[in-house]
């Protein structure tokens, strides 16, 4: 059956670690450091967690942005292959309040999967409840895990410039990203013309949880989403935290949007128009 939730919190969770019909992933990656989401997991996890590395099996190779999503078919494989199977409730967990954890929750959810679930304050929480951890590797038998053959909610970068102007689109990077302040990464500092900035961060309170249903309702409505949004478009740096203003508005209530999986890393290196400064901007080029 569906999960009730998008989200799990960490006592439901901890009842429920011997039921072999959970499955948990550990997704933690940080942004310029490949190594260092699969050494925090060395050093301590959630007691039968299986590393889930984004670089290898949440993401192809970079082309399309910088984690274009795999194939749906190697994707299934991938997860089979690490235990996870038809008959498991799966879920993820970050140490980002769910903002990288969001990018398996929706790509299962997307493909079809009928539970999965995104740990509500992560890996922080966890330890924060003072709730076991280990630190030896788990694995579990191979899997069959059959998902949809295509993705359903997206949106590339031809369909993206066709909306600008119509869809709404929201930029869940830190505000100094998206401003075009700072840039880490991408060729381009600034921000997708008309683009709106809805850091993911704005999702989550200080306990690392994600805000009540109301007030994430109330944020997105400042934003101009609410039960009728029309087009929204989520989009990051490449496709990665825009899954966490999916979740949120799933929480919500709110209707799904459409992922733009290359983002703004796919936006920037293919020569397109962009805005830097506090404003959407137009859609004249700069």
């Amino acid at each position: 059956m569906p999960a009730a939730s998008p989200l799990i919190s960490a006592e439901e969770l901890a009842a429920r670690l011997d039921d072999p019909h959970v499955r948990v992933a550990d997704v933690r990656w940080y942004l310029g450091q490949p190594d260092r989401g699969r050494n925090e997991y060395a050093a301590g996890h959630v007691p039968g967690a299986v590393f889930v590395d984004i670089e290898t099996v949440l993401a192809a190779p970079p082309g399309a942005g910088r984690h274009p999503l795999p194939e749906p078919k190697g994707f299934a494989a991938s997860l089979a292959l690490l235990g996870f199977g038809d008959e498991h409730e799966m879920v993820a967990y970050d140490d980002g309040g769910g903002s990288i954890a969001a990018r398996l929750w929706w790509m299962l959810d997307d493909l079809g999967h009928p539970a999965v679930r995104v740990l509500d304050g992560g890996y922080a929480r966890w330890t924060a409840l003072g709730l076991p951890t280990e630190t030896n590797a788990s694995t579990h038998p191979p899997a069959v895990l059959h998902l949809a053959d295509r993705w359903l909610k997206v949106v590339d970068r031809d369909a993206v410039r066709s909306s600008l102007g119509r869809a709404t689109i929201l930029d869940a990077r830190a505000g100094e990203r998206y401003r075009g302040e700072v840039e880490p990464i991408d060729p381009v500092a600034g921000h997708i013309p008309t683009a709106l900035s809805a850091p993911s961060a704005g999702n989550i309170g200080p306990d690392a949880r994600l805000l009540p249903p109301h007030v994430l309702r109330d944020r997105f409505a400042r934003l101009g989403i609410g039960d009728d949004p029309g087009s929204v478009i989520t989009s990051c740096g490449s496709g990665i935290t825009a899954c966490h203003n999916a979740l949120a508005m799933r929480v919500a209530g709110l209707p799904d949007p459409l992922l733009y999986p290359g983002s703004y890393s796919d936006w920037s290196s293919s020569g397109e128009p962009v805005a830097t400064g506090r404003e959407p901007g137009s859609l004249s080029p700069r």
